[in-house]
């Protein structure tokens, strides 16, 4: 390949769905798209990061909770879920951990029962569905959904 011919690929980022407090952890986004909107806590991946690594940074920066990993949701890669380009998500199921407060590009993080989940953006009601039928399939030793 030489150095006129570029590889466009799609971008990669994370989305964590936190289990904590008997909900989940929601953020309000600050920046576009979907400015002050509910989202799940997420973002891009670093060059030289791991999915997993960058799903810990990602949640800690916004919502200043340690999470605990509990499986990978699933891949999310409609080219159309983000209308900033072609944005492929890695979703995990995650345990928070610690005090809950907003950071980074979050106006609010929030818990929010199972039941009454406010509008959100991108497809994330997809992925907390996905989410939660992933918690019901697990042992209820592993993962309890309050």
């Amino acid at each position: 390949m030489n150095g006129t011919n570029r590889i466009v690929t799609p971008l990669l980022a994370v989305d964590a769905v936190i289990l904590y407090a008997g909900g989940i952890v929601l953020i309000k986004r600050d920046n576009p798209p979907f400015a002050g909107s509910y989202a799940l806590p997420g973002g891009f991946v670093e060059v030289g990061e791991t999915v997993e690594a960058a799903a810990a940074r990602e949640s800690r920066e916004e919502t200043g909770l340690a999470i605990e990993l509990l499986g990978l949701v699933g891949i999310y890669s409609n080219p159309a879920r983000d209308p900033r380009g072609h944005v492929v998500s890695a979703a995990f199921l995650a345990r928070g951990r610690g005090e809950l407060s907003a950071g980074s590009d979050a106006r609010a993080a929030q818990v929010f029962p199972l039941t009454s989940l406010p509008p959100l953006a991108f497809d994330h009601d997809r992925i907390i569905g996905d989410a939660l039928s992933l918690a019901k399939r697990a042992s209820t030793n592993q993962i309890k959904v309050e």
